[in-house]
């Protein structure tokens, strides 16, 4: 029997992870509190199975849960599970190996095949071990490639904290490849999906936007590398006069040290660490991961399937509680930006037509 307010909650699809890292035991964690289950409608893809394994070793008695078919089966008040393999998986926690990649990609295959059907309306994503992707045939570098390749939009990285947000320019590549990887025009593609996703997903109006250099002190002239004359400034400057707040370049070690960052609504970092390292020492545990820019909403919590904790009971789950709710909060904003911006125009359109004269209508007769 459904409950009288489960059309107003949201259906979050959340991925089991690695099973031998600390995603499954987290999950175990958040939903053993009851004011979660407030919060929204958990859809778990992976394995009651481990569930329950992790529920007793953690003797979380009190959490509620049941097996179904497909996200339309599911409750609320209880953790929903849907079993994407049928054998026994064992479960070695700590342990990177092939069989916790196998598992973690049948789960994240299932939930996103139902995100982009629609049946879902987020997905939050526990971690996975990218070192045995390969060899189950998941030919992406992570999840941020993989739900792109799988849904409409151009994607990018955008980390989440109370007071910062910062975007990657680049992904998951190595430092001496990133210089090839950037250009004026993708810059620009850059900046305008941070603008439109501030814009959609967090109703900031006017969204002003840091640019960081790649090279030490924004190039020093040309004296450590020509990016920033030859790209990032022109980037910045065609963005600008497009009508988008984009200032920069900034020399990263300065604008992080001098607190400028919080002047921002979010940062352009060029490559991974130069934008994780100050976020994850800004948020500490309280960050998270949102792919941004694309048409359904992903986010997942700021740390990897942290071996040398799992099982321990050890783990903070406060960036993947996070994650949790930042996926409903970003819904609902876009949910009700896309309304209004529906309404405007077809309220526009009314008062356009009718404040024509009678010699502007078209004969009808």
């Amino acid at each position: 029997m459904k409950h009288e307010n489960e059309a107003e909650l949201i259906r979050v699809g959340i991925t089991m992870g690695d099973i031998n890292g600390v995603g499954p035991e987290l999950i175990v964690k958040i939903f053993s509190d009851p004011l979660m289950m407030e919060t929204c409608i958990p859809i778990i893809f992976g394995s009651s199975r481990i569930i329950s394994y992790y529920k007793k070793n953690l003797n979380a008695e009190q959490l509620n849960y049941q097996t179904i078919n497909n996200p339309s089966q599911a409750l609320s008040k209880r953790l929903n599970i849907i079993n994407c393999w049928e054998e026994e998986a064992k479960i070695e926690p700590g342990i990177s190996n092939v069989a916790g990649a196998k598992y973690a990609v049948l789960s994240l295959e299932k939930a996103t095949q139902d995100l982009t059907s629609g049946v879902l309306h987020a997905l939050v994503t526990a971690p996975i071990d990218k070192s045995h992707l390969s060899e189950v045939g998941f030919n992406y570098p992570g999840h941020t490639e993989f739900l792109a390749a799988k849904s409409k939009g151009k994607s990018i990285m955008l980390m989440i904290g109370d007071n910062v947000r910062i975007a990657l320019a680049t992904g998951h590549l190595g430092l001496k490849e990133v210089p090839s990887q950037l250009s004026i025009d993708g810059l620009i593609e850059k900046i305008q999906i941070v603008d439109k996703t501030l814009r959609l997903d967090f109703s900031i109006n006017r969204p002003k936007i840091a640019v960081l250099s790649v090279n030490p002190h924004a190039g020093d002239q040309g004296k450590f590398g020509n990016e920033e004359t030859d790209i990032i400034q022109p980037a910045i400057q065609k963005a600008f006069e497009s009508g988008i707040i984009a200032i920069g370049p900034f020399a990263a070690d300065g604008f992080f040290a001098s607190g400028n960052y919080v002047h921002y609504d979010a940062i352009l970092a060029m490559y991974h660490d130069q934008g994780l390292i100050p976020f994850k020492t800004i948020t500490g545990m309280a960050g998270i991961n949102y792919t941004a820019g694309l048409d359904i909403i992903r986010t997942s919590p700021d740390h990897g399937p942290a071996f040398d904790l799992a099982g321990k009971n050890l783990a903070s789950e406060e960036s993947f509680r996070n994650a949790i709710y930042s996926a409903i909060d970003i819904y609902r904003t876009r949910k009700a930006n896309v309304h209004f911006a529906k309404n405007k125009l077809k309220n526009l359109s009314t008062e356009l037509t009718e404040g024509q004269d009678d010699e502007a209508l078209p004969d009808t007769e």
